[in-house]
């Protein structure tokens, strides 16, 4: 089987929305994505990624399944008092601390104690798992037990974040070096397949991530949302 992950277009967080610009990136990546058929469609409960699915949806002629696990990542922790989101951590912490790459302990620190990244990392786990296994394939360790062998492909619209946290778990490794080492920028397709190279059990590989074709194809910018700054001495973002 294969699964497309498409992150929503580029956001206009304060109405939970994308922007006009969004607007230009979800309609090629709708483009994209009509040319594929796809045997389900799910998407995160949140505007900004049902408006980017609307377009592909409306293509396609299919309506998704909307899971509350695929909004975006809501894990916190609590820092000097204040409560905040458990993936934005600077580099001069989290790269010192051996126990952030490692997928059996990296809710094991202290700072990750403090919140609910524990509770809503199990959700998301827990949904994956529940939805890999409805399409045939139950995790099993690191590995799948075949269930049902098949080559459906699904469609998923969400989040960089709890994109981040499927891959993860799917792959059995540590989001926070995929959280912060890597960036899926808005509108784009990430896209992982099962290989049964043993009968009856299978792994997932990652084909490309976080690709954006569609739009150079079209001699569209990538957006800059998502990214940080360059050169410290830029005022980008930091």
């Amino acid at each position: 089987m294969e699964i497309w992950i498409a992150r929503h277009a580029e956001p206009d967080y304060e109405h939970d929305s994308i922007t006009a610009k969004g607007e230009v990136e979800a309609k090629l990546l709708a483009e994209r994505l009509a040319k594929q058929k796809f045997a389900a469609v799910y998407c995160s409960p949140m505007g900004r990624a049902k408006k980017t699915a609307s377009y592909t949806l409306e293509k396609i002629k299919m309506k998704p399944t909307i899971y509350d696990w695929l909004h975006e990542f809501r894990g916190t922790v609590v820092q000097n008092g204040e409560r905040t989101q458990c993936w934005d951590r600077m580099p001069d912490y989290w790269c010192n601390i051996d126990e952030y790459y490692s997928y059996e302990k990296w809710l094991d620190v202290a700072l990750m104690k403090t919140g609910d990244a524990k509770e809503r990392y199990a959700e998301v786990c827990s949904g994956v798992d529940e939805l890999l296994e409805a399409h045939g394939y139950k995790h099993n360790g690191r590995i799948f037990d075949v269930i049902k062998p098949n080559n459906d492909k699904i469609l998923i619209f969400c989040h960089f974040g709890v994109e981040s946290a499927m891959l993860s778990h799917i792959f059995g490794i540590s989001p926070m070096p995929i959280w912060h080492n890597f960036c899926a920028l808005p509108s784009t397709l990430t896209r992982i397949v099962t290989e049964e190279r043993e009968e009856g059990t299978a792994s997932f590989r990652c084909l490309y991530f976080g690709d954006i074709s569609h739009l150079y194809a079209n001699g569209e910018e990538p957006s800059f949302a998502a990214r940080f700054c360059e050169l410290y001495t830029d005022d980008t973002r930091h």
